[in-house]
């Protein structure tokens, strides 16, 4: 079977988005994935963007890793479909219904409300979010925040010298996250910006990351430290992230279409 795929980027996290809103998709194994995923043999991309129809809202989004695992949500991927789209729209996944709206090269999207409790992080056993009494290595007392997926968010005072291609792997697969984790590594340099480095959740390092710029956004805001709209750099680019008077948060940053092609499905069984 024959199917077109859209390329497209936020900041660098790259995505392989399959257009299933007539109904025509199939369903995708693991193994297909990882093997579409692969950079020398397939597409190459961090996520699997398979969009389909909603009965209750403009479309479903879903969202696999280049491991193969699904994923609740991923903020960069629903700025590039809103652009694809190119008008408002309402995006059904499963960490909740997203609200984006397009923009010249870039989106604004409504994430929502961040939890903060640690059974919706969730984590092993109960314990504050804020200030978390766990470390590994270097990095301590992260907060955590859940924006559709589960973040912990370590403050730093030099980001540079973390290794995170070493240590987000392990805290990424520790007992205390059920689910695994996005990890993230962020210095706040004023109130109103951030410099931030992600590991995420079965893609390892990436350029960026915009869960994981709105659950730093979110830990740092709740501490006290930042402003209710910051920018948050990442090796990709630079988001803003905005709290609004309800507590949601709002992500406004750049996404583009890199190309289109084919691909034979039947080559990735």
């Amino acid at each position: 079977m024959r199917i077109s795929f859209v390329k497209m980027h936020g900041l660098g996290n790259d995505f392989a988005i399959l257009d299933g809103r007539d109904g025509a998709l199939p369903n995708l194994s693991s193994a297909q994935v990882c093997a579409l995923a692969d950079r020398h043999r397939g597409i190459g991309f961090d996520q699997l963007i398979v969009l389909a129809p909603s009965d209750r809202a403009d479309m479903t989004m879903r969202i696999y890793n280049a491991d193969g695992g699904e994923v609740q949500a991923c903020g960069n991927a629903t700025r590039a479909v809103s652009v694809l789209h190119g008008a408002p729209a309402s995006i059904a996944t499963a960490g909740g219904i997203i609200h984006a709206r397009p923009g010249q090269n870039m989106a604004e999207v409504a994430m929502g409300v961040p939890r903060f409790e640690w059974q919706d992080i969730p984590l092993a056993y109960a314990m504050d979010t804020r200030e978390m009494p766990v470390g590994w290595d270097m990095l301590e007392r992260p907060g955590a925040a859940n924006v559709g997926n589960p973040h912990v968010v370590f403050l730093v005072d030099d980001l540079a010298a973390v290794p995170l291609e070493t240590l987000g792997p392990e805290i990424e697969h520790d007992s205390l996250f059920p689910e695994r984790i996005n990890v993230n590594v962020a210095q706040i340099l004023a109130r109103d910006e951030i410099r931030l480095r992600v590991w995420e959740r079965g893609a390892g390092l990436t350029l960026a990351c915009g869960t994981g710029a709105c659950a730093t956004a979110a830990v740092a805001f709740r501490r006290g430290l930042v402003d209710p709209e910051v920018r948050v750099h990442l090796p990709g680019g630079t988001l803003t992230i905005r709290h609004d008077e309800e507590g949601g948060i709002h992500m406004a940053g750049p996404a583009s279409e890199s190309y289109r092609g084919s691909l034979e499905l039947d080559d990735f069984a």
